[in-house]
């Protein structure tokens, strides 16, 4: 028998005529114009009665609506307001019902999940719950046919919502849906100021600096961000601003904003398998494991041999072959033991993995080479780097405003000086004028850049993972 879950807010957050309800809901979606070569891959929209933030939300949905051939599964996440949960919520049910009918429901991918430690069944937390239920008649009406993950948050972490999302992030056939309000009863202009801030920080993809009183659903907001960032991600807003302004009063309002987030070019090619477009990091992922064994391996080789190995790319799977860029660091403990990358692609993946591990270990001229008995606890962090973008700026002020924390990396240049920070650097300088200076200190440059003179470039490290050595058994330990 299948179990569906009924509505529980109809005639109240929204119409419950099934007639009232298409109308006004195709109202909403037509009522502004949108880009019509926008395809996106996630939004974040409101989910406050209709009359409040249901025209914040149509923009959106109209989007979602162009894209309508290609979306067949939508992953909806929203904070949970009426039962507390340690971690995520995801129901039992087969279907979710609107007064536009029932809604099927992603078992298979339910259930893949659901084996986390922070993934409970709990279809109480959804009984009630109206932050998934107020976008289902916009899906419906927007899209053919989908299949739903609903997915209520608790207490579940920034992190561990990134990591559901990666599960499921699948190709151009699925959508993330985070549904979130923003600042709660302000006055107008307390709101106002709240709110600009949580697009600041959802607009730079630093999750960092979204706090819980700027968004309800603060935590799926900042796990998409992150996701946004290591799948290179572009954001986009569509519309802000609280229920003052659409029609309640102006002393306790409620702030409402809707973004749209694409693949960029840079991240998305076509296949030849169908038309779908896939982020060809995306590829390499499944082949983490690979590349670090390959990494540790070249490191026990080259204690012994005092080389590097040579790589059969015959071997090697086909989305390790393509030319790529990495970094390769290794730590004991927190301290660096060693990091050589390359920023420019210019060999296979496979082959560049192994030269800069070799490189980490033998040849950066910050240590003396590695020795066997270093290889007991030493940890091998592998980094894909993007592609690199030129940063035009005037003078130092203009960079540092350029620059996003937590995602770009950095090269300057200047004559022969030449200096790069990894993205991981902001862990530890959290400013821009202390990452800058640092740079400029480790380039060996003490004068201010200048645009007439000197060159400056970003880039993105994606993290493939991370093993820790231990060498009195030749083996590695997982810590990715």
């Amino acid at each position: 028998m299948t179990a569906v879950r009924p509505p529980a807010v109809a005639g109240f957050f929204y119409p419950a005529d099934a007639a009232t309800l298409s109308r006004d809901v195709d109202g909403y979606l037509s009522a502004r114009p949108v880009p019509a070569d926008a395809a996106p891959k996630a939004i974040i929209v409101p989910h406050a009665g209709y009359v409040y933030s249901a025209a914040v939300a149509g923009p959106a949905f109209a989007l979602v609506r162009q894209a309508a051939d290609r979306i067949r599964r939508v992953v909806l996440l929203g904070p949970g307001h009426r039962v507390a949960v340690p971690g995520l919520a995801a129901p039992t049910a087969d279907a979710f019902q609107t007064p536009l009918g029932p809604v099927p429901l992603d078992r298979q991918s339910i259930d893949a999940i659901a084996g986390l430690p922070y993934v409970e069944l709990r279809d109480d937390a959804h009984r009630e719950e109206h932050c998934i239920e107020v976008q289902l008649p916009f899906l419906q009406r927007a899209l053919d046919e989908f299949t739903l993950v609903p997915l209520v948050v608790g207490g579940a972490s920034p992190v561990q919502l990134s990591t559901i999302l990666d599960r499921l992030w699948g190709g151009p056939e699925t959508l993330i849906v985070v549904s979130s309000d923003l600042s709660h009863y302000r006055d107008y202009a307390s709101a106002q100021a709240l709110d600009v801030k949580a697009a600041e920080a959802i607009e730079s993809l630093c999750p960092e600096d979204l706090s819980a009183d700027q968004a309800c659903g603060r935590l799926p907001i900042a796990g998409l961000l992150l996701s946004a960032r290591r799948h290179d991600l572009s954001v986009s807003r569509l519309d802000l601003c609280n229920s003052g302004d659409t029609g309640g009063p102006r002393d306790r309002v409620v702030g409402y904003g809707s973004w749209m987030f694409q693949e960029n070019e840079t991240a998305a090619t076509m296949q030849t398998d169908g038309d779908r477009r896939t982020d060809p990091q995306a590829q390499i992922m499944p082949h983490a494991k690979r590349l670090l064994r390959s990494a540790s391996s070249t490191l026990r080789y080259a204690v012994r041999y005092g080389k590097a190995p040579r790589v059969d790319l015959a071997k090697v799977p086909d989305p390790l072959r393509p030319p790529a860029a990495t970094f390769v660091t290794l730590k004991h403990g927190s301290k660096l033991r060693g990091c050589i990358g390359t920023v420019e692609p210019k060999r296979p993946l496979a082959v560049d993995v192994v030269e800069n591990t070799f490189g980490a270990g033998f040849k950066d001229p910050r240590f003396t080479p590695l020795s066997y008995g270093e290889l007991k606890n030493l940890s091998i962090s592998i980094s894909l780097i993007s592609p690199v973008e030129r940063i035009d700026f005037t003078d130092e002020e203009d960079l540092m405003r350029q620059l996003r924390r937590k995602t770009d990396g950095l090269l300057i240049q200047s004559d022969r000086a030449r200096g790069l920070f990894l993205p991981q650097v902001w862990i530890d300088l959290k400013e821009p004028r202390d990452f800058l200076d640092h740079l400029k200190k480790k380039a060996g440059i003490d004068r201010p850049l200048r645009s007439s003179r000197d060159q400056a470039s970003r880039f993105m490290a994606r993290p493939l993972g991370k093993v820790v050595l231990n060498a009195a058994h030749g083996r590695m330990k997982s810590a990715s």
